[in-house]
């Protein structure tokens, strides 16, 4: 019994160590140029990498806690540096739910395939890519939803302008994540499994 309350203990210690660390990365890639990759025109975010490998390496709790820590940054971030649209991530439906949500999400859809595809370098390529495509979507739906005439009059632009906005960030900026998302989820899981079983 005490060496059982000691593996759990050992656990929880575990996890939050794993939190704290992942956290960290994801405010730091999001204070600095190291969250955005640029390409050609976009700039493709990273942030939420940390988030994606949290949830598949230590499960939805630690993706979903990593994930808050990342919209808690993007919200104080938004206020400390704003810009034209800064007010659609003060608001956490937009800012911090959806990263909650990756990690949870994430972390079911690897299960999930993971039944069904074998190869597991495969079943990482598409958790990374399907975890961005959840905050592509989550966040840009939410935002439309919420703010899509705000947007409209902060940005100038026409009439049922707003949806056109969010789709030309979504092609331009939503594809690239997903795939950079893919190649280092893929690579840091089966890295850190790696040296985990060694």
């Amino acid at each position: 019994m005490v060496t059982q309350k000691t593996s759990t203990g050992s656990g929880r210690t575990k996890k939050m160590t794993i939190t704290g660390m992942l956290g960290a990365i994801s405010v730091v890639l999001g204070f600095t140029p190291l969250g955005f990759i640029p390409i050609g025109l976009a700039n493709v975010t990273t942030m939420h990498i940390p988030v994606i490998i949290g949830a598949i390496v230590e499960g939805p709790f630690v993706g979903a806690m990593v994930g808050l820590i990342f919209g808690i940054s993007s919200m104080i971030k938004s206020f400390m540096t704003p810009t034209p649209i800064s007010f659609i991530f003060l608001n956490p439906l937009v800012s911090v739910v959806p990263r909650v949500l990756i990690g949870i999400l994430t972390y079911y859809f690897y299960i999930a395939v993971k039944k069904v595809i074998k190869n597991e370098k495969t079943v990482l390529f598409m958790s990374g890519a399907f975890g961005t495509l959840v905050n592509t979507v989550l966040v840009l739906g939410s935002a439309y939803v919420l703010y899509a005439q705000r947007i409209v009059d902060s940005l100038g632009l026409p009439q049922g302008g707003a949806f056109a906005f969010f789709m030309g960030i979504a092609t331009t900026n939503g594809l690239p994540e997903m795939i950079v998302a893919a190649i280092v989820t893929a690579a840091s899981v089966m890295a850190i499994k790696k040296v985990v079983k060694n």
